[in-house]
């Protein structure tokens, strides 16, 4: 079993489990450039354990990943166990329980950012997943009502339960992600915990990383939609060359790897989300989105990327 207090005995940076977002070519991506732990993003433990092939898709993985790590949804103790023990999670170090995606069909059914306000099923969560021979973490929210802070003591009990590490995002419930995360919060939760906490919220360069860590004296940062079309953020927080020259090069990356585990058809469609970022509030990056949004296979979008102005500029 991985060490977790080892391995954030010195400050690091890790890749978040974004719906969407997290798959195996960003996650390699994000590995290669210096992320210590990668993230799935969240799997449904009921899926999985019912065999859902679209659940599995999501859990492909390559050598480049240092520390994987994937992120189930439940709150069914004992499925989530079998989905802990299911043989598509073979390959992950690491099985983080998401407690706090905000979003109302996962709240209505008793998961994700619901269990804040069950403690005590969320700790029966806990120490029934550490029975699977894996590093357990929780990732949730400081609080689950704008003004009702509880995630101190919800570290707590997940700490007393047998969680190895916490991550915690700096917003309540409610917030969504409105507002700005708060870092003093986060900070009272690492004074109150002898785990590794990881803070998570608005972190999307070295700056903002560094002050995150200045700010709340945690083991690692989460990093989420501040590398989405950046994965070298990760190379400049470890003061690393960056691996790519464009965000062409990157983009053809991530397709590649894609490639190799899904359909052209399915990679063409997976991929316009993730382009959409790489010109972010780049000169040309309009035309790119709307040649992207309007091309039709992966020929055409490799091809849309190649005569890109924006995704030839150097980074």
């Amino acid at each position: 079993m991985i060490d977790l207090a080892k391995l954030f005995a010195s400050p690091k940076a890790v890749l978040a489990p974004i719906a969407g977002y997290s798959d195996v070519g960003f996650r390699q991506l994000c590995a290669r450039s210096g992320a210590a732990v990668t993230y799935t993003e969240m799997i449904s433990a009921k899926g999985l354990v019912y065999g859902s092939v679209k659940t599995e898709d999501l859990l492909h993985t390559t050598e480049y990943e240092r520390v994987k790590a994937v992120q189930i949804f439940g709150r069914e103790p004992e499925i989530m166990l079998a989905a802990a023990r299911h043989r598509a999670l073979a390959e992950f170090d690491v099985i983080d329980i998401n407690m706090g995606c905000p979003v109302p069909k996962i709240v209505g059914n008793g998961e994700g950012s619901a269990l804040l306000k069950e403690p005590q099923t969320a700790a029966k969560i806990v120490r029934t997943l550490t029975q699977c021979g894996r590093a357990v973490t929780v990732k949730f929210r400081i609080g689950f009502e704008k003004n009702s802070r509880t995630g101190v003591d919800f570290a707590k009990i997940m700490q007393d339960a047998g969680a190895a590490a916490i991550t915690v995002h700096g917003r309540t419930r409610e917030q969504y992600y409105a507002g700005e995360a708060d870092r003093e919060y986060i900070a009272r939760v690492v004074e109150a915990v002898d785990i590794p906490v990881i803070a998570n919220g608005d972190v999307d360069s070295a700056e903002s990383y560094r002050d995150m860590l200045r700010v709340t004296g945690a083991a690692a940062v989460m990093i989420a939609r501040g590398a989405l079309g950046a994965p070298w953020l990760f190379s400049d927080i470890c003061g690393s060359p960056r691996l790519w020259s464009t965000r062409r090069e990157a983009a053809e990356e991530h397709i590649s790897v894609m490639l190799k585990f899904h359909s052209p058809v399915y990679v063409a469609a997976n991929m316009k989300k993730h382009l959409a970022y790489y010109v972010r509030g780049m000169r040309g990056g309009k035309q790119f989105k709307q040649d992207v949004f309007g091309s039709d296979g992966i020929d055409a979008l490799l091809t849309a990327i190649a005569e890109s102005e924006a995704m030839n500029a150097p980074l």
